[in-house]
């Protein structure tokens, strides 16, 4: 059976007809075109195809399509900037060399915003446990929670500059 989906994908909305067996990570990657939501472990292990769905971390490749009726979904394409501008955590992985092959940043990417979204200022064992999902082979972990801290503070800065202004 084939259905009408209705999301909000990065801020946009869509209607798609799919399949009631399709997986949320073919939707996105086939019909969407998002290729930053990696294939990695097809049993939401590894965390390479993470993206928020109604601001919580989801693994899409054990998720159908069709759970995310209504809902509003964020890939890492989606986590950018005005014009496609970086945010600051996407340059802080850049800048701190998070990302080494890659493969594994889009997922830890969209674990670290959920959770700076809800903690300012986390510290590193927050840090850690909002990234026990996300496996990385490359970077042995200490580059990536620098720069989630990073960005942190960057955005901490920005938001009492803000409120100061």
């Amino acid at each position: 059976m084939t259905r009408i989906l209705r999301l909000t994908l990065n801020g946009r909305a869509r209607a798609d007809a799919v399949a009631d067996n399709l997986l949320l990570i073919d939707y996105l990657r086939d019909a969407a075109r998002l290729t930053s939501v990696k294939q990695g472990c097809d049993g939401g292990e590894c965390g390479a195809c993470l993206v928020l769905v109604d601001g919580s971390p989801r693994p899409a490749c054990i998720t159908l399509a069709a759970q995310c009726e209504g809902a509003k979904v964020e890939t890492l394409e989606g986590l950018s900037g005005p014009g496609g501008a970086l945010s600051p955590l996407q340059r802080a992985f850049h800048e701190r060399l998070g990302a080494q092959c890659g493969f594994c940043t889009p997922g830890m990417v969209v674990s670290a915003t959920a959770l700076l979204r809800k903690t300012k200022r986390p510290d590193e064992g927050a840090i850690r446990a909002a990234l026990e999902g996300n496996l990385c082979r490359c970077t042995g972990y200490v580059k990536i929670i620098d720069a989630v801290q990073t960005a942190a503070a960057e955005m901490a800065a920005d938001q009492t500059a803000e409120a100061a202004g």
